[in-house]
This record gives structure tokens, C-alpha cells and sequence, in this order.
């Protein structure tokens, strides 16, 4: 019996990461290059193209052993026709990839949004396995996420939902580069952190941060960790800004687990527990009591594994 076989393609503004998997999810060869998205979508679209040609090589797959390949990209998405509507980092519009993709392979191929993507990839494959409701978060230079319902991707009337970065957290917030004021991404995000820290600095003399020459979420992190009142003090209050806004989420959606990945999440209890702190609080308590809020699994090769998911569901999440 011939062996089948799922690929996942994940484009992003920086790199372009494929995969191939047997029929349970193994990875057995992956190939990452840079988008070059400077270049334009048609070299972009060869390059993606070339890589799945590399995946197969590697792991002696022919495209006729292919059974479907997903992929997942940053911006708005028509899931229907597989058309990039636009995508900023890219420089994207109205690119028609599932066309490209299958017209060079004759491999049904299956398109959505990376942030969804990343929600499938972790419920497939990663923290969320099991659940049926689950809310997906990024914490990154963004905020974005993923909503999984009855254990399909829930997208909205027109593909947007799960943009929840973008919910209003401070009517008087800081302005979001959505345009609005006081989104959770403008106040909680890695560059959000980073801001709170410097603005914050002429009062905190003795804090550890005065002695980095740069400060990012990252260093706010490292000197949390050692003992940094400022730095304890602006996580918790970003923790507090996103604890809130799952708690609107829990009272709306009553999922069973929250997942939450990106960079940011990579501060561990440092910033899962205040959340899951303010989660309670805020949170009715019949939705919350039993609410998993757990880190993420998957890590870099979160895209892969949720297109490979999304192939594998043929399109039907």
C-alpha cells in the first residue's frame, strides 16, 4: 500500500517554513528560507511552491502520494476561494494562493489566516488536544487569536473573528495600529511592555533596567526574575489588561481551556499566573472554575502543524 501524506505551509513576512507528515501528524521533513516578500507575490508564490517540491524530495514523497496541503498566512483571508484579500506585512492583495498552489501541484490545497491556523495547530497537535472549546492567544509584538468551537476553527460572517487583540480594553488607552484606542495589543503586547518599562523608568532609579542598553518584553522578563520591582509590577499589569479580556471571552464563548503561545508567553508563571489570577476574578464563576489556562506546545512550528491539521480535516474546520 502506497503512503499518504499531509503538507503545511506556513508564509510569513519573514520566513516561509513547509512540512510534511505522515497521516498521524509525524513530521518527517521540514525546509525553512526567507520570504523575501520584497520581491513580489509571483517569486514569493515560486519560492512556497519550490519548498513544497523540497519537502517531498526529502521524505521521497510523490505529489500524487500527497492527500492535501494547507496553508496558513498573515492578514484577511477568503477561506471560500482561497484569496489573500490583503496582508500588510506581505504587501498582499487579492492574491489568489490556493489557485497558484494547486495549479502547479494538482494537490487540493486549503487556505486560512495564521492566527486560526496556530488555534487548529495547538488543538490538533498540541495543549488544546482533547478540547472542544477552546480560545487560542498570542502574545507576540501583536496580540491576536484563534476560536476553536465544537472543535472547528469558528471564523465569523466574513473570516474575521478571533481578532481579539484588537478588543478595548482602556477607552483611554493608548492609541493600537488598528486606528482605535486602548486595545489589549496596545497594552499588553512585547512592544507595549517594553514602553510601559521605559516610560516608567524616571521613577523606578534603582531598577535593573536602567543597566540594558535596550529594553524589550524580554529584558522586562529577565529582570522580573530577579526580584525587578518596575518589571514584577508592569507584567503584572499587562497580565492584568489580558486576564480581563479573556474574562470577557470566558463570560462570551464559556470555552473549556484558553491556550496562550507567542513570545511573550515565553515568560512562563511570570505571566500565566496573574492572568489566570484576573481570569478568576473577573470570569462567572460557573465558566471558570474548571478553565484550563495552559502555555502552548507546538512553538516555532506552530503554522506547520496547524496547516498540516487544516489538510488533513480537508478543509471542513
Amino acid at each position: 500500500m502506497t503512503n499518504k501524506y499531509y503538507i503545511g505551509l506556513d508564509l510569513g513576512g519573514t520566513k516561509i517554513a513547509t512540512g510534511i507528515t505522515d497521516t498521524n501528524g509525524k513530521l518527517l521533513a521540514t525546509v525553512k528560507i526567507p520570504t523575501q516578500a520584497q520581491d513580489g507575490y509571483e517569486m514569493v508564490t515560486r519560492r512556497m511552491g519550490d519548498t513544497i517540491e523540497e519537502v517531498m524530495q526529502k521524505s521521497g514523497a510523490n505529489a500524487s502520494d500527497i492527500i492535501a496541503i494547507g496553508v496558513c498566512a498573515p492578514g484577511a483571508i477568503d477561506i471560500t476561494n482561497g484569496i489573500v484579500r490583503g496582508s500588510p506585512n506581505l504587501k498582499w492583495h487579492n492574491v489568489p494562493l490556493k489557485k497558484i498552489i494547486e495549479e502547479r501541484f494538482h494537490i487540493p490545497t486549503y487556505l486560512d489566516n495564521d492566527a486560526n491556523i496556530a488555534g487548529l495547530g495547538e488543538n490538533r497537535f498540541g495543549a488544546g488536544k482533547g478540547s472542544k472549546h477552546m480560545l487560542y492567544m498570542t502574545v507576540s509584538t501583536g496580540i491576536g487569536g484563534g476560536i476553536i468551537l465544537d472543535g472547528k476553527i469558528y471564523r465569523g460572517a466574513t473570516f474575521g473573528a478571533g481578532e481579539i487583540g484588537h478588543i478595548t480594553i482602556n477607552m483611554n488607552g493608548p492609541r493600537c495600529g488598528c486606528g482605535n484606542y486602548g486595545c489589549v495589543e496596545a497594552l499588553a503586547s512585547g512592544p507595549a511592555i517594553a514602553r510601559t518599562a521605559k516610560e516608567a523608568l524616571i521613577n523606578y532609579p534603582d531598577s535593573l533596567l536602567n543597566s540594558y542598553p535596550e529594553i524589550t518584553a524580554k529584558e522586562v522578563a529577565e529582570a522580573a526574575r530577579k526580584g525587578d520591582q518596575l518589571s514584577i509590577e508592569v507584567i503584572n499589569k499587562a497580565a492584568g489588561y489580558i486576564g480581563a479580556t479573556l474574562a470577557n471571552l470566558v463570560n462570551t464563548l464559556n470555552p473549556d481551556l484558553i491556550v496562550i503561545g507567542g513570545g511573550v508567553s515565553q515568560m512562563g508563571d511570570l505571566l500565566l499566573i496573574p492572568i489566570r489570577d484576573e481570569v478568576r476574578k473577573r470570569a462567572i464563576k460557573s465558566f471558570s472554575e474548571n478553565l484550563k489556562i495552559v502555555p502552548a506546545e507546538l512553538g516555532g512550528d506552530v503554522g506547520v502543524m496547524g496547516a498540516i491539521a487544516l489538510a488533513q480535516c480537508s478543509g471542513e474546520v
